[in-house]
């Protein structure tokens, strides 16, 4: 399966913080990192003040379910010290699958393509980047 995964971080060493969820996505079972779009800088999105965030979107392949992905990810997100607080809210890394190829999905707490796409231009800036236009050739 190919999927394209976000990448945020806005607390702490953000460039490292990425630089490891890249090389721990890669280590998952079965999944390898194949591309990787530049790093941003964004302002956050949402009512809560806080600092900027630096953004990276992967192109994945994986050999896992879309859900076990994500329990993947979430893994990441919490070895790297993401407490969960109120939405849109400052973390040290945010990790969400924005799409697989060739699938829609809605199951519980998982729905692809992302809601949010239509409404991050970093996003579509990032997948573009790498070669990625959603609802063209597969995607």
């Amino acid at each position: 399966m190919r999927a394209a995964v976000a990448l945020g971080s806005n607390l702490g060493d953000r460039a490292a913080i990425l630089a490891r969820a890249r090389a721990a996505i890669g280590a998952l079972a079965d999944t390898a990192v194949v591309a990787a779009s530049p790093v941003e800088e964004t302002a956050p999105l949402g009512p809560v003040p806080q600092s900027a965030y630096l953004n990276q979107m992967l192109l994945v392949e994986t050999g896992l379910a879309p859900l076990a992905l994500l329990e993947g990810l979430l893994a990441i997100e919490r070895v790297e010290g993401r407490v969960r607080g109120p939405r849109w809210g400052p973390r040290t890394l945010d990790c969400d699958i924005v799409l697989v190829a060739g699938a829609r999905l809605r199951e519980p707490g998982l729905e692809v393509p992302h809601p949010e796409l239509p409404n991050r231009d970093f996003w579509r800036r990032e997948l573009a980047a790498l070669g990625i236009v959603p609802g063209e050739a597969g995607w």
